[in-house]
């Protein structure tokens, strides 16, 4: 599921040792300088993502690279916090086992996870990263590829990944017990070449992706409107009640008041205006 250079807005700037761009001044405040922050080691910030990990969000199954969207904002915030490179520490974390309550094995996580109020009750989120679209693809065998309105989309059999908004939003448009649910999106894409489903519900970034470079003839039948006024954000999640929530929100806060998560969109993630919209 990720996006290949093709596609993402190329940017002058890669996020590699020696030409990342330009970060925000580290945070200077003594409850956000590294020595006083409490992290799991001293000295040290532990990111966590799934296994495994796609394009657009990481590349190459290698959350320590640097490269892709969450791999990007993840060093830029261990940078804002006055960690180096070499400071950073990446564990495997089940999409799912990540958002239970319970003791976390990571001082913080990039998922693509929605922020919602159920996961409130068991997480904290961070200041939101990114404002995401969910989308609906096919292939040209589908009965689906025809699809032009919300209306005609309930007419065809629907998946999704299981725990998701992208599970969310497909139950938002047909019964829940007539979609069908998969652990992980790799399950999903199969059932779809299979014809064992018309269509999949993904966000709108992994949809580019997954169409131009996983899925034989595959297409975006389009993306769905952003229901109730409320978009759907991305947020870093923490443990309940960490002491690195503030510290995580403000460094995502001044990277976006600096423009550095705007140039990170631009390079990893293709413009939502490329999809149709369903309505």
């Amino acid at each position: 599921m990720r996006m290949t250079a093709p596609l993402a807005a190329v940017a002058a700037t890669l996020l590699l040792a020696g030409c990342a761009p330009e970060a925000a001044p580290p945070v200077t405040t003594p409850t956000c300088s590294k020595d006083t922050l409490q992290t799991m080691t001293a000295g040290k910030f532990t990111f966590a993502t799934d296994e495994p990990v796609y394009q657009p969000w990481y590349l190459d199954n290698d959350p320590s690279n640097g490269k892709g969207f969450e791999s990007a904002v993840a060093y830029a915030v261990a940078e804002y916090l006055g960690y180096a490179r070499t400071d950073v520490v990446w564990n495997r974390v089940p999409f799912n086992a990540a958002i239970q309550p319970g003791k976390k094995n990571f001082d913080a996580n990039l998922t693509e996870f929605s922020i919602t109020e159920e996961r409130r009750q068991a997480v904290d989120f961070s200041a939101p990263y990114y404002e995401v679209a969910q989308a609906v693809v096919t292939v040209g065998s589908s009965p689906a590829v025809d699809v032009k309105s919300v209306a005609e989309l309930r007419k065809v059999k629907l998946g999704a990944q299981v725990g998701t908004t992208s599970y969310e939003a497909a139950v938002g448009i047909a019964p829940e017990e007539e979609v069908a649910v998969y652990n992980t999106n790799d399950e999903a894409k199969a059932a779809l070449t299979a014809g064992q489903i018309d269509a999949l519900v993904l966000d709108l970034p992994t949809a580019f992706y997954v169409t131009s470079a996983e899925l034989t003839d595959g297409s975006i039948v389009g993306q769905l409107a952003r229901g109730r006024g409320r978009p759907e954000q991305f947020g870093i999640v923490l443990d309940k009640g960490s002491p690195l929530t503030q510290c995580v929100s403000s460094a995502v806060e001044a990277l976006r008041a600096n423009g550095i998560l705007q140039k990170l969109e631009q390079e990893w993630l293709a413009s939502p205006s490329t999809a149709p919209q369903l309505r």
